[in-house]
């Protein structure tokens, strides 16, 4: 029987541009913060190198900007890149979504109702500090089984570019939390029913209602 290939253990460089890349995406570093690369290495026990290496990859992905005497800092994204993030994120899992409804299978359908149900235990004990994570996953999965190729990929990229604040979540609201659980719900029925076109309405909806919130907030 063909087992797996182990994974190779993360270079420094990589381990120090998931664990920026993290802390940028949750906004644990929040935008305008300089990021000076000794300071960053002596604080994750590398060398200074691999923290450029990181960096060189940050900015890459346009998380960071480099300005003259000032060094690396964390990019601080105004309403527009809000305005803009949402549209896309819509765009992206929206496709996902419709074309999910036509390749997905039994077990992934299962998979997604066991992570819904989660959800909603969560929500019902007061776990809340849980939910973001988990919407994130139940989002991407679907873009995964719409869009193996790269749409999944893609819907993963967009994501990590954008800062949320933990405390800026709307899984901190209880009556944002009914509304995103109904929305899910919305989108596992319209999967199972193979009704692309009913998913794809639905996940841009839901994604655009996420953004007036977070617009609002």
């Amino acid at each position: 029987m063909p087992t797996s290939e182990p994974r190779p253990p993360l270079s420094k460089a990589e381990y120090v541009y998931n664990v920026l890349l993290e802390e940028i995406r949750t906004a644990r570093i929040p935008g305008g913060t300089a990021l000076r690369a000794g300071a960053v290495a002596r604080r994750l026990g590398v060398s200074v190198t691999p923290v450029r290496e990181a960096l060189r990859r940050l900015e890459k992905d346009r998380l960071i900007s480099y300005e003259a005497h000032h060094g690396a800092t964390v990019v601080d994204l105004g309403d527009e890149a809000v305005e803009e993030y949402y549209g896309l994120r819509a765009v992206v899992e929206g496709l996902g979504a419709r074309l999910a409804a036509t390749r997905i299978t039994a077990a992934d359908l299962a998979a997604l109702r066991e992570l819904h149900a989660s959800m909603i235990l969560d929500a019902e004990e007061g776990r809340h500090e849980r939910l973001g994570e988990q919407s994130r996953l139940f989002h991407l999965r679907i873009a995964d089984i719409g869009g193996p190729a790269f749409l999944g990929q893609h819907a993963r990229a967009v994501r990590d570019s954008f800062p949320v604040p933990a405390g800026a979540s709307l899984w901190l609201d209880d009556e944002q939390v009914k509304l995103q659980l109904d929305a899910h719900e919305g989108i596992l029925a319209a999967l199972a029913a193979a009704d692309g076109a009913a998913a794809e309405h639905i996940m841009i909806e839901h994604v655009r209602l996420a953004g007036d919130y977070r617009k609002g907030h």
